[in-house]
């Protein structure tokens, strides 16, 4: 089966895009969100189908499901992206040159972007709501165990497109075939960009397959380091919400690291945890002491595989460390250059921590959890980029345009 036709389409809708105007990309936008809320059930019973066939214990479950507050939250950030400002069209560098040249550096689209996501239907809404502002075409590629949610949410997306007169291939859906996972990896001067969001397997395959250029978003293996001086009841809270907030997405803390000399203090921490039935996985140190002070069907003796692992679920590792070096050796090693997070009162270690390790989002004193484009203030977000060129962190408006050079003269030419 060829695919061909839908990157033949996406371009041709992607040079209509430069028509749009932002009050337009608003509109529909509005529109699109107000339609999702009218239409919740609907979207709520084609997700159920899926949710139908995916085991509950699956780690993807959670972020499968949908509910009318997730829904709610989803339009929320739709609106929130009509209120900032359009990324397009920026100066980013503006020179006269001796020769009378004029030159300009201006933001613009990257055209056709592509994703290709696993069980979250909210990257349907949240990649076209990114897009559309940003100019670009969306060509997603969801899993099959969330093929009627995606295309609930695609079927509501494409009325309001038509109702605005929009071509509707400005966001396509692609069948679940594995035959276009691979057309797509191979979409070469059809889609520009191609961004994979899930697992670790997943964006390893994408990355080592794919003939378009890829922006990696990469898997969260979180760690969170409680130091010497750290406020213990800011620890308490922070490890909780880090790790039960939701702990299926890529911000949710995986590991905790314990200066030995607050280890005593290590119960206090992690009480709260009990109340979620948070399995610990703790290190021979950290097991002694929380052997008789945490639930013992929830204790478990740490394994090497346990650190260095994304659970996606409620479960946490605990290594007991000897001071920061050993926190910095620990996390150069096992971290996923994500988001890593320093608990401290300390001038002294926070700057070691900010400037040595190396991740996309470094806290002091805050949860993991805020790494989120919503959070930033970026409006919603088309993925957590762990890599360093073109974007890193939270990749929202600026982060999905590029640049081209604007050159006006008046008959000049080069001489020799």
């Amino acid at each position: 089966m060829s695919f061909n036709h839908y990157f033949d389409n996406a371009v041709v809708a992607s040079r209509k895009m430069a028509l749009l105007t932002n009050d337009v990309i608003n509109k529909i936008l509005t529109e699109v969100a107000a339609a999702a809320i009218a239409q919740t059930e609907y979207i709520l019973a084609e997700n159920k189908k899926d949710l139908d066939r995916m085991d509950k214990d699956d780690p993807k479950y959670d972020r499968l499901k949908l509910t009318a507050e997730r829904i709610k939250g989803i339009t929320d950030d739709i609106i929130a992206v009509t209120k900032l400002d359009s990324p397009l069209g920026r100066i980013l560098d503006d020179r006269h040159l001796d020769n009378g040249l004029h030159i300009s550096k201006v933001t613009v689209p990257l055209g056709v972007v592509g994703v290709i996501y696993e069980a979250r239907p909210n990257v349907t809404f949240d990649v076209f709501a990114l897009c559309l502002k940003t100019g670009n075409v969306a060509v997603l590629k969801g899993g099959s165990d969330a093929d009627f949610s995606n295309r609930s949410i695609i079927s509501i997306i494409h009325e309001v497109l038509k109702s605005n007169d929009i071509d509707v291939n400005t966001a396509t859906l692609l069948p679940v075939d594995r035959e276009a996972t691979h057309a797509l990896l191979n979409a070469v001067g059809k889609v520009d960009v191609l961004i994979p969001r899930g697992s670790q397997n997943l964006i390893d395959y994408v990355r080592d397959n794919s003939k378009v250029p890829v922006i990696e978003t990469g898997a969260g293996i979180v760690h969170t380091y409680v130091a010497p001086s750290a406020d213990i009841d800011k620890a308490a809270a922070i490890v909780f919400n880090a790790k039960t907030r939701r702990v299926s997405v890529c911000n949710a803390l995986d590991c905790l690291l314990i200066d030995e000399s607050r280890s005593a203090e290590l119960p206090t921490i992690v009480k709260p945890l009990a109340d979620k039935q948070v399995i610990i996985y703790a290190d021979e140190p950290a097991y002694a002491i929380l052997d008789g002070n945490y639930p013992a069907d929830l204790l478990q003796p740490a394994q090497t595989e346990h650190f260095g692992t994304e659970f996606l679920d409620y479960k946490l590792a605990i290594k007991t460390v000897k001071g920061i070096d050993e926190v910095l050796a620990h996390i150069a090693q096992y971290s996923s250059k994500h988001s890593e997070a320093i608990i401290t009162e300390d001038d002294t270690d926070a700057a070691r921590f900010t400037n040595e390790v190396d991740a996309a989002a470094v806290y002091v004193n805050a949860s993991t959890a805020f790494t989120d484009g919503a959070q930033f203030g970026l409006g919603a977000e088309i993925g957590i980029s762990t890599q360093k060129l073109h974007a890193r962190g939270p990749m929202a408006l600026v982060e999905l345009t590029s640049y081209k050079w604007l050159i006006k003269g008046n008959g000049q030419v080069r001489t020799p």
